[in-house]
């Protein structure tokens, strides 16, 4: 194979994600909202990203610091599962719980 077909190959135009008006209204949504998860918030500025024909995938993976193997998944996660792929999925173990921090010398207890 020749060097162009190599570069073709690596710049190849993007499988676009097809989202609906209230998909990207959600997507929007939760892009704009400052208490959600950050990694949440970058799955919806993926899935956005990608629903825009000009995007190349390899810029985009440098934009926001990740591979672009992980961003092909989330693609094809979105085009199975839908818009559940943005939130977490269930973990399987024991829920983590959060212990109060210790008891000071004084006995009392270490809460503010």
């Amino acid at each position: 194979m020749g060097n162009a077909y190599l570069w073709w190959m690596r710049r190849r135009p993007p499988r676009l994600v097809r989202l609906s008006p209230a998909e990207v209204a959600h997507l929007q949504a939760l892009v704009r909202d400052g208490r959600i998860e950050q990694r949440i918030a970058r799955r919806a500025r993926i899935l956005l990203a990608m629903s825009e024909p000009d995007t190349v995938v390899s810029e985009l993976a440098e934009r926001l610091e990740l591979d672009r193997t992980t961003i092909w998944a989330l693609c094809r996660r979105f085009e199975h599962w839908g818009m559940q792929v943005v939130d977490d999925a269930p973990r399987p173990g024991r829920p983590r719980r959060l212990s109060p921090p210790p008891a000071r010398r004084s006995g009392e207890a270490g809460l503010l």
